[in-house]
Protein backbone atom coordinates (compact mmCIF):
# COMPACT_ATOMS: atom_id res chain seq x y z
CA UNK A 1 0.00 0.00 0.00
CA UNK A 2 0.87 3.52 -0.93
CA UNK A 3 0.42 6.23 2.07
CA UNK A 4 0.01 10.01 1.31
CA UNK A 5 -0.41 13.04 3.68
CA UNK A 6 -4.08 13.99 3.77
CA UNK A 7 -3.46 17.93 2.80
CA UNK A 8 -0.94 19.69 4.04
CA UNK A 9 -0.82 17.83 7.26
CA UNK A 10 1.09 15.57 8.48
CA UNK A 11 -1.43 12.92 8.77
CA UNK A 12 -0.95 9.57 6.67
CA UNK A 13 -3.53 7.83 5.24
CA UNK A 14 -3.67 5.35 1.97
CA UNK A 15 -4.27 5.68 -0.90
CA UNK A 16 -7.02 4.45 -1.56
CA UNK A 17 -9.81 5.19 0.85
CA UNK A 18 -13.11 2.71 2.10
CA UNK A 19 -16.19 4.00 1.33
CA UNK A 20 -19.22 2.87 3.35
CA UNK A 21 -22.38 4.10 2.05
CA UNK A 22 -23.07 0.88 1.25
CA UNK A 23 -22.64 -0.62 4.70
CA UNK A 24 -26.15 -1.62 5.85
CA UNK A 25 -28.51 -0.83 2.53
CA UNK A 26 -26.84 -3.57 0.36
CA UNK A 27 -23.82 -4.81 2.27
CA UNK A 28 -24.60 -7.25 5.58
CA UNK A 29 -23.24 -6.68 8.64
CA UNK A 30 -21.11 -9.76 8.48
CA UNK A 31 -19.96 -8.95 5.05
CA UNK A 32 -18.69 -5.46 5.92
CA UNK A 33 -17.21 -6.40 8.68
CA UNK A 34 -15.31 -8.94 6.16
CA UNK A 35 -14.20 -5.94 4.08
CA UNK A 36 -13.23 -3.96 7.07
CA UNK A 37 -10.89 -6.50 8.11
CA UNK A 38 -9.82 -7.07 4.12
CA UNK A 39 -9.26 -3.35 3.77
CA UNK A 40 -7.18 -3.12 7.13
CA UNK A 41 -4.85 -6.55 6.06
CA UNK A 42 -4.17 -4.71 2.71
CA UNK A 43 -2.76 -1.49 4.16
CA UNK A 44 -5.88 0.32 3.72
CA UNK A 45 -6.42 2.53 7.28
CA UNK A 46 -8.48 5.24 5.36
CA UNK A 47 -12.50 4.82 6.17
CA UNK A 48 -14.98 7.47 5.31
CA UNK A 49 -18.30 8.07 6.45
CA UNK A 50 -21.74 9.81 7.18
CA UNK A 51 -24.12 10.06 9.97
CA UNK A 52 -26.88 9.95 7.49
CA UNK A 53 -25.52 6.44 6.25
CA UNK A 54 -27.51 3.40 6.63
CA UNK A 55 -30.81 4.45 5.05
CA UNK A 56 -32.19 3.62 1.42
CA UNK A 57 -35.81 3.50 0.61
CA UNK A 58 -37.32 -0.18 1.42
CA UNK A 59 -34.37 -2.09 2.97
CA UNK A 60 -35.74 -1.47 6.28
CA UNK A 61 -32.02 0.37 7.65
CA UNK A 62 -31.94 3.92 9.09
CA UNK A 63 -30.01 7.02 9.31
CA UNK A 64 -27.04 6.35 11.79
CA UNK A 65 -26.90 2.51 10.77
CA UNK A 66 -23.67 2.54 9.02
CA UNK A 67 -21.86 4.06 11.80
CA UNK A 68 -23.03 1.39 14.03
CA UNK A 69 -21.47 -0.85 11.94
CA UNK A 70 -18.55 0.36 11.92
CA UNK A 71 -18.84 1.36 15.59
CA UNK A 72 -19.45 -2.54 16.11
CA UNK A 73 -16.50 -3.70 14.22
CA UNK A 74 -14.51 -1.38 16.65
CA UNK A 75 -16.24 -3.02 19.16
CA UNK A 76 -14.01 -6.37 18.43
CA UNK A 77 -10.75 -5.29 19.38
CA UNK A 78 -7.44 -5.90 18.02
CA UNK A 79 -6.83 -2.51 17.31
CA UNK A 80 -9.12 -2.27 14.49
CA UNK A 81 -9.98 1.47 15.92
CA UNK A 82 -6.07 2.51 16.50
CA UNK A 83 -5.48 1.64 13.25
CA UNK A 84 -8.04 3.00 11.28
CA UNK A 85 -7.98 6.85 9.98
CA UNK A 86 -11.58 7.44 10.72
CA UNK A 87 -13.74 10.17 8.78
CA UNK A 88 -17.42 10.93 9.09
CA UNK A 89 -20.07 13.84 8.27
CA UNK A 90 -22.51 15.79 9.29
CA UNK A 91 -24.97 18.27 7.68
CA UNK A 92 -28.27 16.47 6.45
CA UNK A 93 -31.19 16.36 8.62
CA UNK A 94 -31.14 12.86 11.01
CA UNK A 95 -34.71 13.84 12.13
CA UNK A 96 -37.95 16.17 11.70
CA UNK A 97 -37.19 18.32 14.03
CA UNK A 98 -35.83 21.79 14.64
CA UNK A 99 -31.90 22.32 14.53
CA UNK A 100 -31.14 17.90 14.06
CA UNK A 101 -29.43 19.05 10.16
CA UNK A 102 -26.93 21.58 8.90
CA UNK A 103 -23.93 23.82 10.94
CA UNK A 104 -25.42 25.40 13.74
CA UNK A 105 -23.23 25.16 16.55
CA UNK A 106 -26.23 23.27 18.22
CA UNK A 107 -26.19 20.81 15.70
CA UNK A 108 -22.14 20.33 15.26
CA UNK A 109 -22.37 19.57 18.71
CA UNK A 110 -24.97 17.16 18.80
CA UNK A 111 -24.22 15.27 15.28
CA UNK A 112 -20.44 15.04 16.54
CA UNK A 113 -21.73 13.31 20.08
CA UNK A 114 -24.07 11.35 18.14
CA UNK A 115 -21.81 9.48 15.63
CA UNK A 116 -19.00 9.32 18.49
CA UNK A 117 -22.08 6.96 19.91
CA UNK A 118 -22.89 5.19 17.39
CA UNK A 119 -19.07 4.49 16.12
CA UNK A 120 -18.32 3.44 19.77
CA UNK A 121 -14.96 5.56 19.74
CA UNK A 122 -13.84 8.74 21.90
CA UNK A 123 -12.78 10.67 18.85
CA UNK A 124 -13.17 11.31 14.97
CA UNK A 125 -10.02 12.01 13.10
CA UNK A 126 -11.83 13.84 10.42
CA UNK A 127 -14.81 15.43 10.97
CA UNK A 128 -16.49 16.88 7.21
CA UNK A 129 -18.98 18.94 6.23
CA UNK A 130 -21.13 17.23 3.81
CA UNK A 131 -22.25 20.23 2.21
CA UNK A 132 -21.85 24.23 2.90
CA UNK A 133 -24.53 25.83 5.12
CA UNK A 134 -25.12 29.61 3.79
CA UNK A 135 -27.35 30.43 6.91
CA UNK A 136 -24.77 30.02 9.51
CA UNK A 137 -21.70 32.43 9.68
CA UNK A 138 -18.26 30.88 9.47
CA UNK A 139 -16.95 32.18 13.37
CA UNK A 140 -20.28 29.94 14.19
CA UNK A 141 -18.99 27.48 12.83
CA UNK A 142 -15.05 27.42 13.85
CA UNK A 143 -16.13 28.67 17.44
CA UNK A 144 -18.04 24.62 17.67
CA UNK A 145 -15.51 22.79 15.57
CA UNK A 146 -12.50 24.77 17.49
CA UNK A 147 -14.63 23.25 21.29
CA UNK A 148 -14.50 19.88 19.80
CA UNK A 149 -10.98 19.85 18.86
CA UNK A 150 -10.07 21.37 22.60
CA UNK A 151 -12.47 18.15 24.40
CA UNK A 152 -10.52 15.71 22.07
CA UNK A 153 -13.58 14.88 20.24
CA UNK A 154 -12.28 15.84 16.89
CA UNK A 155 -8.81 16.22 15.25
CA UNK A 156 -9.22 17.61 11.83
CA UNK A 157 -11.80 19.35 9.60
CA UNK A 158 -12.76 18.39 6.12
CA UNK A 159 -15.42 19.74 3.71
CA UNK A 160 -17.25 18.37 1.29
CA UNK A 161 -19.40 19.79 -2.03
CA UNK A 162 -18.35 22.99 -1.37
CA UNK A 163 -16.94 25.40 -3.88
CA UNK A 164 -13.50 27.00 -4.93
CA UNK A 165 -14.83 30.33 -2.69
CA UNK A 166 -16.48 28.26 0.20
CA UNK A 167 -12.86 26.76 0.82
CA UNK A 168 -11.44 30.06 0.87
CA UNK A 169 -13.54 32.25 3.07
CA UNK A 170 -13.67 28.72 4.99
CA UNK A 171 -9.58 29.06 6.07
CA UNK A 172 -9.50 32.79 5.70
CA UNK A 173 -11.87 32.78 8.26
CA UNK A 174 -10.10 30.03 10.52
CA UNK A 175 -6.99 31.44 10.14
CA UNK A 176 -8.50 35.33 11.81
CA UNK A 177 -8.83 32.94 14.62
CA UNK A 178 -5.14 30.87 14.54
CA UNK A 179 -6.99 27.52 13.83
CA UNK A 180 -5.98 25.01 10.98
CA UNK A 181 -9.35 25.18 9.14
CA UNK A 182 -9.68 23.13 6.35
CA UNK A 183 -7.45 20.50 5.91
CA UNK A 184 -9.44 17.97 2.79
CA UNK A 185 -12.47 18.11 0.01
CA UNK A 186 -14.53 15.94 -0.77
CA UNK A 187 -15.65 16.42 -4.37
CA UNK A 188 -17.45 14.89 -7.19
CA UNK A 189 -14.21 13.98 -9.65
CA UNK A 190 -14.39 11.54 -12.39
CA UNK A 191 -12.57 11.31 -16.01
CA UNK A 192 -16.38 12.42 -16.95
CA UNK A 193 -16.64 14.52 -14.41
CA UNK A 194 -14.34 17.37 -13.89
CA UNK A 195 -15.67 20.75 -13.12
CA UNK A 196 -14.23 20.62 -10.41
CA UNK A 197 -10.69 21.49 -12.02
CA UNK A 198 -11.88 25.31 -13.00
CA UNK A 199 -11.79 26.33 -8.77
CA UNK A 200 -12.23 23.88 -6.60
CA UNK A 201 -8.92 21.99 -7.32
CA UNK A 202 -6.75 25.14 -7.63
CA UNK A 203 -7.90 26.65 -4.29
CA UNK A 204 -7.33 23.26 -2.59
CA UNK A 205 -3.82 23.10 -4.14
CA UNK A 206 -3.19 26.64 -3.06
CA UNK A 207 -4.72 25.93 0.68
CA UNK A 208 -2.65 22.72 0.82
CA UNK A 209 -6.34 20.80 0.98
CA UNK A 210 -6.31 16.97 -0.17
CA UNK A 211 -8.87 16.30 -2.79
CA UNK A 212 -10.79 13.03 -1.62
CA UNK A 213 -13.20 12.52 -4.95
CA UNK A 214 -16.28 10.45 -4.51
CA UNK A 215 -17.56 9.02 -7.37
CA UNK A 216 -14.66 8.25 -8.87
CA UNK A 217 -16.03 5.98 -11.73
CA UNK A 218 -18.62 8.08 -12.46
CA UNK A 219 -21.60 6.36 -11.14
CA UNK A 220 -20.54 3.19 -12.93
CA UNK A 221 -19.88 5.38 -16.12
CA UNK A 222 -16.52 4.43 -16.17
CA UNK A 223 -16.35 0.87 -15.05
CA UNK A 224 -16.88 -1.12 -18.42
CA UNK A 225 -20.38 -0.25 -18.69
CA UNK A 226 -20.85 -1.19 -22.30
CA UNK A 227 -19.50 -4.60 -21.60
CA UNK A 228 -21.32 -5.12 -18.52
CA UNK A 229 -24.73 -3.91 -20.56
CA UNK A 230 -23.39 -6.58 -23.31
CA UNK A 231 -22.83 -9.49 -20.79
CA UNK A 232 -26.80 -9.27 -19.67
CA UNK A 233 -25.99 -6.78 -17.12
CA UNK A 234 -29.18 -4.34 -16.47
CA UNK A 235 -28.79 -0.49 -16.41
CA UNK A 236 -31.26 1.48 -14.87
CA UNK A 237 -32.79 4.26 -17.51
CA UNK A 238 -30.93 6.82 -16.51
CA UNK A 239 -27.57 5.10 -16.67
CA UNK A 240 -29.10 3.52 -20.36
CA UNK A 241 -29.37 7.26 -21.59
CA UNK A 242 -26.18 8.38 -20.53
CA UNK A 243 -24.84 5.88 -22.47
CA UNK A 244 -26.94 6.52 -25.54
CA UNK A 245 -25.27 10.00 -25.09
CA UNK A 246 -21.81 9.28 -24.32
CA UNK A 247 -21.56 6.34 -26.52
CA UNK A 248 -18.75 7.16 -29.05
CA UNK A 249 -16.70 8.57 -25.57
CA UNK A 250 -16.80 5.41 -23.31
CA UNK A 251 -16.62 3.02 -26.54
CA UNK A 252 -13.27 4.89 -27.18
CA UNK A 253 -12.68 4.73 -23.40
CA UNK A 254 -13.28 1.24 -23.22
CA UNK A 255 -10.68 0.46 -26.10
CA UNK A 256 -8.14 2.64 -24.86
CA UNK A 257 -8.12 0.15 -21.62
CA UNK A 258 -8.45 -2.88 -23.18
CA UNK A 259 -5.17 -2.14 -25.35
CA UNK A 260 -3.29 -1.29 -21.73
CA UNK A 261 -4.72 -4.81 -20.30
CA UNK A 262 -6.70 -3.16 -17.72
CA UNK A 263 -9.91 -3.02 -16.34
CA UNK A 264 -11.27 0.39 -17.23
CA UNK A 265 -12.34 1.19 -13.13
CA UNK A 266 -8.49 0.59 -12.50
CA UNK A 267 -7.37 3.15 -15.24
CA UNK A 268 -10.28 5.96 -14.04
CA UNK A 269 -8.62 5.76 -10.42
CA UNK A 270 -5.14 5.23 -11.57
CA UNK A 271 -5.82 8.51 -13.18
CA UNK A 272 -6.97 10.34 -10.34
CA UNK A 273 -3.91 9.26 -8.61
CA UNK A 274 -1.74 10.69 -11.30
CA UNK A 275 -2.99 13.94 -9.97
CA UNK A 276 -0.54 15.34 -6.74
CA UNK A 277 -3.49 17.23 -5.61
CA UNK A 278 -5.11 14.35 -4.99
CA UNK A 279 -5.08 12.50 -1.54
CA UNK A 280 -7.14 8.95 -2.29
CA UNK A 281 -9.95 8.52 -4.22
CA UNK A 282 -12.81 7.09 -2.35
CA UNK A 283 -13.70 3.25 -3.45
CA UNK A 284 -17.21 2.10 -2.07
CA UNK A 285 -17.29 -1.51 -2.93
CA UNK A 286 -20.23 -3.48 -2.38
CA UNK A 287 -18.67 -6.66 -2.06
CA UNK A 288 -14.97 -8.29 -1.44
CA UNK A 289 -14.08 -8.86 -4.93
CA UNK A 290 -14.92 -5.58 -5.77
CA UNK A 291 -12.65 -4.11 -3.07
CA UNK A 292 -9.39 -6.18 -3.89
CA UNK A 293 -10.07 -5.40 -7.80
CA UNK A 294 -9.95 -1.97 -6.52
CA UNK A 295 -6.28 -2.29 -5.80
CA UNK A 296 -4.50 -2.94 -8.79
CA UNK A 297 -5.01 0.94 -9.36
CA UNK A 298 -2.58 1.60 -7.48
CA UNK A 299 0.08 -0.64 -9.36
CA UNK A 300 -1.25 1.36 -12.76
CA UNK A 301 1.41 4.56 -13.70
CA UNK A 302 -0.05 6.32 -16.90
CA UNK A 303 2.44 7.78 -18.90
CA UNK A 304 2.26 11.38 -20.21
CA UNK A 305 1.32 10.34 -23.57
CA UNK A 306 -1.43 7.97 -21.65
CA UNK A 307 -2.85 11.37 -19.86
CA UNK A 308 -2.80 12.88 -23.15
CA UNK A 309 -5.13 10.44 -24.53
CA UNK A 310 -7.23 10.10 -21.96
CA UNK A 311 -7.72 14.59 -22.28
CA UNK A 312 -8.77 13.54 -25.81
CA UNK A 313 -11.46 11.04 -24.91
CA UNK A 314 -12.39 13.17 -21.95
CA UNK A 315 -11.41 16.86 -22.06
CA UNK A 316 -11.72 18.87 -19.30
CA UNK A 317 -13.14 22.37 -18.57
CA UNK A 318 -9.80 23.33 -19.90
CA UNK A 319 -7.47 23.88 -17.12
CA UNK A 320 -8.30 26.11 -13.85
CA UNK A 321 -10.05 29.42 -14.30
CA UNK A 322 -9.90 31.92 -16.26
CA UNK A 323 -7.69 30.30 -18.20
CA UNK A 324 -10.03 27.93 -18.89
CA UNK A 325 -12.35 30.27 -20.53
CA UNK A 326 -10.64 33.57 -20.86
CA UNK A 327 -7.01 34.89 -21.68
Amino acid sequence: MEYTHLGRTGLLVSKLCLGTMNFGPWTSEEDSHVMMDTALENGVNFFDTANRYGIWSGTGSHHGHTEEIIGRWFGKGGGRREKVVLATKLFGAMGDWPNEGKLSALNIKRACEASLKRLGTDHIDLYQMHHVDRDTPWDEIWQAMEQLYREGKILYVGSSNFAGWHIAKANEAAKRRNFMGLVSEQSKYSLNERTVELEVVPACEDYGVGVIPWSPLGGGLLGGVLKKIEQGRRATENMQKTVDRLRPQIEAYENFCAEMGENPADVALAWLLANPVVTAPIIGPSNIDQFKGSLRALEIKLSDEQLKQLDEIWPGPGGPAPEAYAW
